[in-house]
């Protein structure tokens, strides 16, 4: 029985019941619908994420020239590829940049966050001070550079010689070239990643420093044992990002060199993984060893990603393995 309304208010809707198909439309609804939205972005990454991935291992395998057809050389490319001088050069080249330009990079941006995360005046000025290399163009930034570390009439060398130090070469040698390119790298994304610190350190509990505080500690012992404790996973993920960039570096040491950019200098003194890729590719025309290239620098970097996760997860199980020491020796004290 249907209950009557209460006086003064409209009476309740009666509800109807599904015709026999309808429930299974409903139910077929309630399935269909998330993939419905779903869809698009499925379809965008096939068509421009998994499709070429497919292509470029199936292309690894053959040997493509521009305007040719493809023959089936199976590992052939892989292994000249073990066997070239150009290449192990490049992978050097791209491990030592990234390192002189990673570490630097990430160590400024923890000390920036730290400044940042004060009560200082002007905070916000200078929150977006540091932001704004990032928002520079790679091309107008590194053209900026290659001036300023020009070996004839650069103002790096002007106050070396204003020093009483010899001017240095820095385009045509190797390390001055690599530390100039790391310079440009550092000074592009040290405040991108100062940022990223600065959000993770507002969301640390100020009953930590507190607690510290009345412990004497002092504002580097917080830094030390609050901070970077706290950031950690944070930590973890700019040094990802920083590794995958620092593999894929390409248009700073490409425009740093100019002419001869592409080949990394005169004498390949700065050429990496991308800028080799680029000049087998669309330089001699080798799109085979081209797309070899491309699938070495994935292995490597879901190398290096996995290891990375081997890392963190063993930092993790020694952090609960602490927190379990700790908390059964509270509990021995407890009950004594």
């Amino acid at each position: 029985m249907r209950r009557a309304a209460p006086a003064g208010l409209p009476p309740p809707p009666a509800f109807r019941r599904l015709p026999p198909g309808g429930s299974r439309l409903y139910r077929l609804d309630l399935k269909a619908v998330p993939y419905v939205f779903l869809a698009p972005f499925f379809l965008t990454f096939a068509a421009f994420g998994l499709f070429p991935l497919i292509y470029t291992c199936w292309l690894s395998l053959h040997r493509v020239e521009l305007g040719g057809s493809a023959q089936w050389k199976g590992l052939e490319n892989y292994t000249s590829l073990a066997g070239s001088a150009f290449f192990w050069n490049a992978l050097a080249n791209t491990f030592t940049i990234g390192v002189i330009s990673t570490v630097p990079q990430l160590l400024m941006a923890l000390g920036l966050a730290h400044l940042l995360n004060y009560r200082l005046r002007g905070r916000g000025f200078f929150r977006v001070a540091v932001l704004a290399p990032y928002a520079t163009s790679i091309a107008a930034a590194t053209l900026v550079f290659a001036q300023l570390f020009n070996t004839d009439y650069g103002l790096i060398n002007t106050a070396l010689g204003w020093a009483g130090f010899e001017p240095v070469a820095w385009e045509s040698s190797k390390w001055p070239a690599q530390i100039a390119i790391s310079v440009i790298v550092t000074w592009r994304w040290t405040g991108y990643n100062a940022l990223i610190y600065l959000a993770a350190m507002q969301a640390v509990p100020q009953d930590l420093y507190e607690a510290a505080a009345l412990d004497g500690a002092s504002r580097w012992r917080q830094f030390l044992s609050v901070t970077i404790p706290s950031i950690r996973p944070t930590i973890l993920f700019t040094v990802i990002v920083s590794t995958i960039g620092a593999t894929q570096l390409f248009g700073e040491p490409m425009l740093f060199g100019g002419s001869v950019g592409i080949s990394g200098g005169s004498g390949n003194q700065f050429q990496t993984l991308s800028l080799l890729m680029y000049e087998k590719g669309w330089v001699t025309g080798a799109l085979g060893q081209a797309s070899a290239i491309a699938w070495v620098m994935l292995l490597l970097l879901l190398l290096i990603g996995g290891c990375q996760a081997l890392v963190s997860r063993s930092n993790h199980s020694r952090g609960r393995g602490r927190g379990r020491v700790r908390a059964g020796r509270m509990r021995t004290k407890a009950g004594s």
